[in-house]
């Protein structure tokens, strides 16, 4: 989430922007980010697989929230995972977004009720060591 204060209202609204929006932004003045597609509905799903060459994929939940990756769902039909899960073939990739979106996420940073899931966000996955 990147929260920035606008210089042209009061000092304390703030700007709410997900990370797929942050990224676009950081890729167009050249910050190396990896490659990723936002999805809104699941029709989206195939685009993003097809357009990311796998074999690794990350299906991010999009809220205005950090924690995302430790959070839990409300619906027990969202699965024990948090908000943020690898996908190792197209259809995991399609079965993390039928568990996720529409669903709610509590994070630490949210309320008990959590926030619905209305965007995510599919990114080609790294061999990282550590984040």
């Amino acid at each position: 989430i990147l929260a920035c204060p606008c210089p042209l209202q009061k000092a304390d609204t703030l700007m709410n922007i997900h990370e797929y929006q942050a990224k676009a932004v950081l890729k167009e003045f050249g910050a190396p980010v990896a490659d990723g597609v936002p999805i809104l509905t699941l029709d989206d799903v195939q685009t993003a697989v097809d357009t990311l060459p796998g074999p690794l994929w990350v299906v991010k939940s999009q809220i205005h929230a950090g924690g995302r990756g430790k959070g839990k769902f409300v619906e027990a039909a969202a699965g024990e995972k948090g908000g943020v899960r690898l996908a190792f073939s197209k259809e995991e990739v399609m079965d993390h977004a039928k568990a996720m979106l529409g669903n709610h996420l509590v994070t630490a940073q949210t309320s008990a009720e959590g926030k619905q899931v209305n965007r995510l966000y599919v990114e080609d996955g790294a061999d990282i060591a550590t984040e």
